[in-house]
């Protein structure tokens, strides 16, 4: 006879709440109105939100049959995950026809991308951005969809660090850019789960080189994200709708450019206008008087 399903962490913490004491009750309510937070944010950090303290996470998961924080937040990340076999058919949620239904489904798409926005981390976004700016040089990965993450973030770059940025695979194979790797360089690579494997590969090989590794990822435990030097961290899950969300990695790429473009000073400002002015020479763009 099959084993029956194990029920989810959220679940049980659900059916645990009566019976837990009043403060634990709290902070039980919080993590199940929190879970992403709960999987991406340390444990100190939410109970500053929470005006908890820090201790009582440890005794809540206890509580509900677990052998600490870490074990019940590794539980709820592996509750968030897709299926591997059905990544995005495994999200997709067959909803009511009806005159307004397709309205609907947007409308909550938006709003849910809008409130994944202020849960990024500015703060890490400088710190990554500091390490860019110091690098020698700047590579940049990111497979399938999150290709495109990867390619807008190295055009803004190479605009004022022309030369000094370079996309990982973009000229030939990729072992011969992460062979290349050096430290004093930097490596931003970019994935969500379901992560590939190339991903992880470029992200070990930054780790070997001595290379400083940014990870832009959907969560903290990302294969990809093991011994990085700075994780950015963005919702992809919670976003209705068939595909996971890439609002959030967009949005932090273009941080990191604005950031980094800043710390250059005067420098940044006159690379950029030597590449608008290549940019005027070879008329790339569209007149608006013609």
């Amino acid at each position: 006879m099959a084993e029956p399903a194990k029920s989810s962490p959220l679940s049980e913490l659900r059916i645990a709440l009566p019976s837990l004491p009043l403060r634990l009750q709290e902070v039980g309510r919080f993590v199940a109105a929190n879970d992403y937070d709960a999987t991406t944010r340390s444990m100190r950090d939410l109970a500053a939100e929470a005006g908890a303290d820090p201790a009582a996470f440890t005794r809540l998961a206890k509580a509900i049959g677990y052998s600490g924080w870490d074990e019940l937040r590794a539980a709820l990340t592996e509750a968030r995950r897709p299926s591997q076999a059905a990544p995005f058919s495994g999200r997709a949620k067959i909803r009511r026809h009806g005159p307004h239904a397709d309205i609907a489904l947007v409308t909550d798409k938006l709003d849910a991308e809008a409130a994944g926005l202020p849960r990024i981390s500015a703060p890490s976004i400088v710190n990554a951005a500091k390490a860019l700016h110091a690098a020698k040089r700047i590579w940049i990965t990111g497979f399938r969809s999150c290709r495109s993450v990867a390619e807008l973030l190295n055009y803004e770059l190479r605009l004022f660090r022309p030369g000094e940025v370079q996309l990982v695979g973009g000229s030939g194979p990729d072992d011969l850019d992460t062979g290349a790797f050096c430290p004093g360089e930097a490596v931003v690579v970019i994935g969500f789960t379901p992560y590939t494997h190339a991903s992880v590969r470029v992200a070990q090989a930054a780790h070997r080189s001595g290379a400083t590794l940014i990870s832009i990822a959907d969560t903290v435990t990302a294969p990809m994200a093991e011994g990085a030097d700075h994780v950015l961290l963005f919702e992809a899950a919670a976003s209705p709708g068939f595909f996971p969300s890439l609002t959030g990695a967009i949005a932090i790429a273009q941080s990191l450019a604005a950031v980094t473009f800043s710390l250059g000073g005067a420098a940044s400002k006159k690379r950029l206008q030597q590449t608008e002015a290549r940019l005027a020479v070879t008329s790339t763009y569209v007149s608006e008087k013609g």
